[in-house]
């Protein structure tokens, strides 16, 4: 058997040839056939072998890699916040339509997600991964020249039409780049995604403030181009350094993956947590632009009070949910628990007569960035094992499958988020909003605190 390496995180790396599955191919590996309750697929997998020597340069090139794609998509993706639901309402643009601009993007993802999810061998990876953060690069170079439609209709037309391609590309990334990392590092993934979060983390931090910054000082173009070029940058060099990848196509399918009860009841808190992110996207900047006073940069700083919390806490949590994996599904209703009262006091909600006050704002934005890192690290590796229990070939087929399936439920809370919160906030209020928000997280967190410990895989 081929000996495991050690990566730098300090945890041990099983490296034997990914993609094969020993009860399908008769290798002859001594994997447990029954597994306790706190015992996963990976795990028992990973306690056959023996701790080695320390991270290939394969593995190296490959997190640098998926280090910058995190960064770049995120920045991409947050830069809108602080500064275009202002800038669309001063066009025209009524707050549904601002929701379903920012939602549309989501709805393209989602389908993007499955398609290219289900097909990731015969694409490949590292062209998908390099191809979509071209497309990326380029609608947000784009995205910046729509301040020269002055009517408000074609303003429309446009941001539907950019944003949608846009979504394709930010699919490819982030599809390839959690299926390379489930590959490359296949028992300790939720270590090394929680490390890369903070990548992402970075992106989500420094985009809000830098793009209010940007659009404050020189306008609404430059913000797009600078960012637009720095991700176009970033092509050549994910084609350098980004290893190539070969796997064989398998025949499992999407469907047969999301009907399994312990995988809907984690797709289920994967929208909660979405929705809500994406509620904040489309609504936040108004809101706070209203009732506190604030400019453009000061919003894009308040936005830190969610990416903040989450960068910090990704690698620990990464960690813990590594070392004890028993500890998972607690992990996630907690961190559910903590995202419903977060978006419950945003607002805060009307029923409880709090004052409305800054430090609240901030401090709810703070829980529910936490609350992310919690419930958002576990899930991932979590339908992994799931899938390899039930009988899916591993390799980067499976991989991919979950992937997509992550990116398309992630989606389809980041399309009901925005429009249905912008709906609700045109309607009735951001307050009545968010507690609806908060009150979808209420149910996850009741659904999985009393189901998710009876299901196993």
């Amino acid at each position: 058997m081929v000996q495991p390496e050690q990566h730098v995180f300090g945890l041990w790396e099983e490296t034997r040839a990914p993609g094969r599955n020993p009860h399908r191919h008769g290798e002859n590996v001594q994997t447990p056939h029954r597994l306790n309750s706190s015992t996963t697929y990976l795990d028992a997998v990973e306690g056959s072998t023996a701790p080695s020597q320390r991270m290939s340069r394969h593995q190296v090139l490959t997190l640098i890699s998926m280090a910058s794609v995190n960064f770049c998509s995120m920045i991409c993706y947050s830069i809108l916040g602080p500064f275009f639901p202002n800038e669309a309402e001063k066009k025209g643009v009524s707050q549904t339509v601002i929701g379903l601009i920012f939602g549309c993007y989501a709805l393209c993802n989602l389908v993007a997600s499955l398609i290219l999810g289900k097909y990731i061998v015969q694409i490949g990876p590292k062209f998908m991964l390099t191809s979509g953060l071209f497309v990326s690069s380029v609608c947000t170079i784009l995205f910046g020249l729509l301040d020269r439609c002055h009517r408000t209709t074609p303003f429309i037309i446009m941001c539907f039409l950019i944003r949608s391609i846009d979504a394709i590309g930010f699919s490819a990334a982030m599809t390839s780049s959690f299926a390379v990392i489930a590959k490359v590092f296949p028992s300790n993934i939720a270590t090394v995604m929680g490390s890369l979060e903070v990548f992402t983390g970075l992106g989500l931090i420094m985009g809000p403030p830098m793009g209010g910054l940007l659009y404050q000082s020189f306008g609404y173009e430059v913000p797009f181009m600078a960012l637009g070029c720095f991700v176009l940058l970033m092509v050549p060099f994910n084609m350098c350094i980004l290893p190539h990848l070969e796997a064989t196509p398998a025949n499992d399918s999407f469907v047969r993956l999301f009907i399994h009860p312990k995988v809907l009841l984690l797709c289920f808190v994967i929208f909660t947590l979405s929705s809500g992110l994406g509620f904040i996207d489309a609504t936040l900047a108004i809101f706070a632009v209203a009732k506190f006073n604030l400019s453009a940069g000061y919003v894009g700083l308040l936005l830190l009070g969610v990416s903040l919390p989450y960068c910090l806490s990704s690698p620990l949590l990464g960690v813990v949910s590594d070392k004890f994996p028993s500890v998972r599904k607690w992990l996630v209703v907690l961190g559910g628990l903590g995202t419903a009262v977060g978006f419950c006091l945003l607002g805060p909600t009307p029923i409880l007569h709090i004052p409305r006050q800054l430090w609240l704002f901030v401090f709810m934005l703070t829980i529910i960035g936490f609350s992310l890192g919690l419930t958002g690290i576990p899930i991932f590796p979590e339908i992994i094992n799931c899938a390899y229990e039930n009988g899916f070939e591993e390799g980067l087929s499976t991989l991919g499958l979950v992937s997509g399936l992550f990116g398309a439920v992630w989606s389809t809370g980041t399309f009901f988020g925005p429009t249905f919160g912008g709906f609700v906030t045109q309607r009735l209020s951001f307050e009545w909003a968010s507690s609806i928000e908060g009150g979808i997280g209420f149910v996850a967190v009741s659904k999985n605190h009393l189901t998710v410990p009876r299901v196993h895989c």
